[in-house]
């Protein structure tokens, strides 16, 4: 039986635990903000607080080895040792009414950040000057095959980065088509062939006149990968040649199939959005008299014909769009200002480190207002018997 006599359940509750970990957290904090020089601030988290081991490439060599303890073992530690010690180890009583509330903000914490961890998408959403846009745009590819056969409505088919890397047939939903991959490359250059180069494994397209050399991921927050894939599309038996496809690749290339045609590309993954947003203008403000940046800000115009909303957001630095799940924050700009980027974040989670610090705040006030009381009432106490023995 667990009680609070058992060594285990003593090691779980115990406080030298809860430090242990709160200084693993420091350590692993300082670690991820050293690293995000070269990893960037996405791979330095992924690497350090949202994985269970920190691992160490040795040099030389292609082994990796576990150093030290990932933010997600610690955080699971962490949040099993304030579950037990509150459990076990607090009276439920009303003197301990601080400490229960200070223990379950900090929990509510840890578990906010395993929240962010396993439902947190990150997307862009990149507008020009009077542009409307209504989908957003994540970092990883996906080939798309439309079917532009009807010159008033084009039907997509999008393949997931995920299914690429497996070499294999993929059947396109509601078409005759099924597109065999060859090769993919998460991040890839591309350069005109040469006399010197090899033979390209593209048959048909620009593609032929192209070569692939593949280069590794970006680490870089501002940086995105160019994937390159070589598919061949097959229809009815019959083979439409090998392609190659990438986001470095700006020239439509399509083929036709008992008289319908369909193009054959690769973008970022698409989420298209039931509203529509409309840049209206942005703005690239500088301190008088210096070409230091003082604020971005976005003027967008948000429609939404099935609410029937329409109204204008202004989203800058500081002050995000929140709408429908998603903030809308201001993250980039280009095009000589015309071009704004937003950066959308959908987290389920988002409010529960709020909620989380206003329950540590609360409780730290009522625990100290409570221990106030005690000393109050001890003092008075004890002026009191020593009034009694003066008598």
């Amino acid at each position: 039986m667990l009680t609070a006599k058992n060594p285990i359940v003593r090691a779980l509750t115990s406080l030298q635990l809860t430090i242990v970990c709160l200084a693993s957290l420091m350590i692993l904090v300082t670690a991820a903000t050293l690293a995000q020089v070269g990893m960037g601030t996405v791979g330095a988290v992924n690497a350090y607080m949202r994985s269970w081991l920190v691992w160490w490439d040795i040099p030389g060599s292609q082994w990796m080895i576990p150093v030290f303890p990932g933010g997600a073992t610690v955080g699971l530690v962490l949040m099993v040792n304030l579950v037990a010690a509150q459990a076990i180890r607090l009276q439920a009583t009303w003197s301990k009414a601080g400490l229960w509330l200070v223990h379950l903000g900090l929990i509510l914490f840890v578990g906010g950040e395993f929240v962010s961890g396993m439902f947190q998408v990150e997307s862009q959403m990149a507008i020009e000057n009077g542009q409307t846009v209504n989908f957003i745009e994540g970092r990883d590819p996906e080939i798309v095959v439309i079917d532009v056969t009807d010159p008033a409505w084009d039907e997509v088919y999008g393949i997931h980065g995920a299914t690429m890397r497996r070499d294999g047939t993929v059947a396109i939903p509601g078409t005759p088509v099924t597109l065999k991959i060859h090769r993919f490359e998460q991040n890839a250059q591309l350069r005109n062939r040469t006399p010197f180069d090899p033979p390209s494994q593209a048959t048909a397209g620009v593609g032929t006149a192209v070569t692939v050399t593949a280069l590794p991921p970006v680490s870089a927050d501002n940086d995105v990968d160019q994937s390159a894939a070589f598919v061949e599309p097959i229809a009815g038996g019959r083979s439409y040649g090998t392609w190659l496809l990438s986001q470095g690749l700006g020239a439509p290339q399509s083929f036709t199939h008992e008289g319908r045609t369909y193009q054959l590309s690769m973008r970022h993954r698409r989420q298209y959005l039931p509203y529509a947003v409309t840049l209206k203008k942005f703005s690239h403000d500088k301190y008088a008299g210096t070409d230091i940046p003082k604020n971005f800000s976005s003027l967008v115009y948000l429609a939404n014909p099935r609410t029937g909303e329409a109204r204008d957001v202004l989203i800058s630095m500081n002050q995000p769009m929140r709408y429908d799940g998603k903030a809308f924050y201001q993250a980039s700009f280009g095009k000589g200002d015309t071009l704004s980027i937003l950066q959308v974040v959908e987290n389920p989670g988002w409010l529960i480190p709020y909620i989380s610090c206003v329950l540590v705040a609360v409780g730290l006030i009522v625990h100290f207002t409570v221990s106030l009381r005690k000393s109050s009432r001890k003092r008075e106490a004890a002026r009191l018997a020593q009034s009694t023995q003066e008598a």
